[in-house]
């Protein structure tokens, strides 16, 4: 028999004290924790247009930096989904937060492209573990009928991070310099992590959480059985059809997100004439919509399923509606006025954040819970490896034809087409059968 991974070895204990719906905090800790991933990785895509003066790289240089984060990134995907499902959750994301907070800090330390291409890679690497963590955490901590609405409140940290991102690094280089904005930024990590290990605990272990709502969050799946299945090995998860169509999914379209959090600053700064301390304050604007985006595509999802939908409809209608705003950035990079480009930016990236949120819960649909980080990785794996070829790709393609329209018209259009794939892979959104 397994042994129990290291945050199940004791049983929950008696306590006097209790947080009411503490699963609502356990989501803002993991919006916390996303909030402060994104911040850490949008740091490089701020300081850009002055770092590329500073250490004269070209368009393909900055292209290749951030390619070395997305291959680090999809190596360690596909193996940190295991690895926390392995360890259990309080201790693999610890891990996965102390790494890239000592990553993002270390980047003070760069001084080309090779040595800013390291520490994108030892940032990937870390920050890997942010959502097949989060996501399982979802999974063990909320029924299935409110895991959309989590998954799009903790996912709409990406958004929060990639906002005060602007600010927080903005204040920061311009007061002090571009090497104390990355170790300001990275420090904000270990404050997360104490956070982490003070309050995570698996439901049933947790002292400070009222029976009731510990037999609200498992008596909905109580049916399937989940604590006694037996994990799905790893190599056969590959043979499921369902996670190929969610690896596919997050192929095509986590790429675009990619691409508007590290090349919207510089194409504000090249195409629209932005300044930093413009961009401080505006810059934001768009991932600033996204976070209704992200919360608006989790509820719709949930709210349809409430009124008698099934998961099946109320999954896809959601992502199906998102799907079909994601043009709006096309228009957008043919705007006269770059308020009305940044309007219809934001539209785009607010309907990824809703896609997201949807497309991470199919994860939790399909799967068991022991399994689910596993899946996330490996599509994340995939989405980061689309990432790795949009990198220098769009770096080639900025410095050959100086023109962001190809770009943008690749953004616009994936999200649509991955949504026909979606649902000729998975017909159906139903937990697997039993073997």
């Amino acid at each position: 028999m397994n042994s129990p991974p290291p945050q199940e070895e004791s049983e929950r204990g008696p306590s006097s004290f209790t947080l009411p719906h503490l699963r609502w905090w356990i989501c803002g800790l993991l919006f916390f924790g996303s909030t402060v991933n994104y911040i850490d990785r949008g740091t490089i895509a701020i300081l850009a247009p002055k770092l590329q003066v500073l250490f004269h790289w070209s368009e393909s240089d900055y292209g290749w930096i951030i390619n070395a984060f997305m291959v680090a990134y999809a190596i360690m995907m596909l193996v940190s989904g295991g690895v926390i499902d392995w360890l259990g959750t309080r201790v693999g994301y610890a891990l996965a937060m102390g790494w890239w907070s000592l990553a993002a800090m270390g980047h003070a330390l760069a001084r080309g492209v090779l040595s800013f291409g390291f520490a994108r890679f030892m940032l990937g690497a870390g920050e890997a573990g942010n959502f097949p963590a989060s996501i399982k955490a979802v999974a063990e901590w909320f029924p299935k009928r409110e895991r959309a609405l989590a998954t799009g409140i903790f996912n709409s940290g990406t958004n929060i991070g990639t906002v005060i991102a602007y600010p927080i690094v903005g204040w920061i280089y311009l007061r002090w310099g571009w090497k104390e904005a990355f170790i300001g930024t990275g420090a904000l990590g270990f404050i997360c992590l104490v956070a982490w290990l003070a309050l995570f605990r698996l439901p049933r272990f947790h002292p400070w959480l009222k029976p009731a709502e510990l037999d609200y969050i498992e008596k909905l799946d109580a049916a399937r059985g989940e604590e006694e299945e037996a994990k799905i090995p790893w190599r056969k998860i590959l043979l499921i059809r369902p996670a190929w169509g969610f690896t596919l999914a997050k192929f095509m379209t986590d790429p675009i997100w990619w691409f508007y959090i590290f090349w919207l600053p510089k194409y504000l700064v090249e195409a629209r004439g932005f300044t930093i301390a413009k961009l401080e304050w505006f810059g934001m604007i768009p991932f600033l919509a996204a976070v209704p985006g992200s919360v608006f595509g989790g509820w719709l999802s949930g709210f349809l399923i409430r009124r008698g939908w099934s998961v099946n409809a109320g999954r896809k209608i959601a992502m199906l509606v998102c799907a079909l705003s994601m043009p709006a950035g096309v228009i957008a990079v043919f705007a006269k006025s770059p308020w009305v480009a940044i309007a219809l930016i934001s539209v785009s990236t607010s309907a990824h954040q809703g896609w997201s949120a949807n497309v991470f819960t199919l994860t939790s649909d399909i799967f068991p819970k022991k399994d689910v980080a596993s899946v996330v990785g490996i599509g994340g794996c995939a989405g980061a490896i689309g990432g790795a070829i949009i990198a220098p790709l769009a770096g080639y393609i900025l410095q050959f034809t100086h023109s962001y329209v190809p770009l943008f018209v690749i953004a616009g259009v994936m999200h649509p087409l991955a949504m026909i794939f979606v649902h000729l892979i998975i017909p159906k959104i139903e937990p697997l059968a039993k073997a």
